[in-house]
């Protein structure tokens, strides 16, 4: 079985911002090539499989920007050393956890106190996307015209709107809308929420910060993508469209489309029934009304 992966990334600084905080990583851990600049490059998903990861920095003095960087080399560095072993959804969350741990150890040094990171990473390996996340960067499937989120915000404005007190319309306007629950390397200890998808032929997999899905909804990137003539021309485009409604933030984009001896989206079937949650970060409880 042959699985192919047409991959691309891009991160820009936005507007407002002095630095870019986000950080991105393509790795082929077969062949142990790393891709963090901006061209399309492709890959045969081999035995020990593909790494797409986005992470979203949080921190003054740049200690964000160091902790997003130490976030993707720690993963990488981990599933790589990790290659012979088995592939499965055990591997990624322990490479998560270690890059956690690692970031976590960092914070100490004067200067990076407080720093942290998002984490959103999926680990194709054969036929299925292995998915990790820590904070609010999202990953979405585009497939057969429909696009869905695949992640779920680890967010105080995700907690809100799923407790019914901030309805979908006011969560756009929120003053909350910065707030994470839980983030790499704030703790010695995280929950990783870790799920699966089985690959179809032709599917798009889409990873990215904040800095992108707080201007963008499903339907725009969806829209954006199909307009578009390849990867790279889809993901300007989109962070060009973030900039153009404020561009506040750092925006980053990986688009990966998916192709090889994998079966054809078929009329009638649901993205839900290749899609399965292994594991959630169970939020805190929150009061009836929103503050």
């Amino acid at each position: 079985m042959t699985v192919k992966l047409m991959v691309y990334g891009q991160t820009d600084v936005g507007l407002v911002r002095k630095s870019n905080e986000d950080c991105f990583a393509i790795a082929d851990l077969t062949g142990g090539s790393l891709l963090q600049e901006q061209r399309v490059a492709q890959f045969e998903v081999g035995r020990s499989g593909v790494l797409l990861a986005v992470s979203d920095g949080m921190g003054g003095h740049q200690a964000g920007e160091v902790a997003s960087a130490l976030v993707v080399e720690s993963l990488r560095r981990s599933m790589a050393s990790q290659a012979d072993g088995p592939a499965s959804d055990a591997l990624l969350e322990k490479a998560t956890l270690a890059a956690n741990r690692e970031v976590w150890q960092a914070a100490h040094y004067p200067g990076r106190e407080n720093m942290g990171a998002t984490l959103t990473a999926l680990f194709v390996h054969g036929k299925t996307a292995h998915i990790a996340e820590v904070g609010d960067s999202r990953a979405y499937l585009l497939r057969g015209g429909e696009i869905v989120q695949v992640t779920r915000d680890q967010s105080y404005v995700q907690l809100l709107l799923e407790s019914g007190s901030l309805s979908a319309a006011d969560a756009k306007e929120c003053d909350f809308s910065n707030i994470v629950l839980q983030a790499m390397g704030l703790k010695p200890e995280v929950t990783v929420a870790m799920g699966r998808l089985d690959l179809r032929r032709r599917d798009c997999l889409i990873l990215c910060s904040d800095g992108l899905s707080n201007k963008l909804s499903a339907d725009d990137i969806r829209s954006v993508i199909l307009a578009s003539t390849g990867l790279d021309t889809a993901c300007a485009r989109l962070i060009d469209e973030a900039k153009r409604r404020g561009g506040e933030d750092n925006i980053t984009a990986i688009l990966a489309g998916v192709d090889g001896d994998l079966p054809p989206t078929t009329a009638g079937e649901r993205i839900s029934a290749t899609l399965f949650v292994i594991s959630q970060f169970p939020p805190p409880q929150v009061p009836a009304a929103a503050p």
